[in-house]
């Protein structure tokens, strides 16, 4: 009997592993972007329980808009590594694919 881990379907070549590793850390960072709006709207939830000012619960409001805005961003990173990633000049394109979503999150 093989080992599964070499006969399986889902077993990539050896080529992807940096791909599988940055889709790994995007995973975390959007999942760790998604818990800290999580927490933010239980403090909205509080705010507007304990009637705080209009303004201050649209500026709270504003912010986990922004936050939510960051995480789609980093979320369609990752989902334009994954197509350049099987590239010829795989290195080469997933640098500048970085590069440009760094900034895409930076200014958008």
């Amino acid at each position: 009997m093989t080992n599964t881990a070499e006969s399986s379907a889902f077993a990539r070549p050896a080529t992807s592993l940096r791909s599988n590793r940055h889709m790994s850390d995007n995973q975390r960072d959007v999942i760790n972007r998604l818990k800290r709006i999580e927490g933010q709207i239980r403090g909205l939830i509080e705010m507007v329980e304990a009637e705080r000012s209009c303004e201050d619960v649209a500026q709270q409001m504003s912010a986990a808009r922004k936050a939510m805005d960051k995480a789609f961003y980093r979320m369609m990173a990752c989902s334009m590594v994954e197509a350049v990633s099987s590239s010829a000049l795989e290195t080469s394109a997933l640098r500048d694919v970085e590069r440009s979503t760094r900034i895409l999150e930076k200014y958008a």
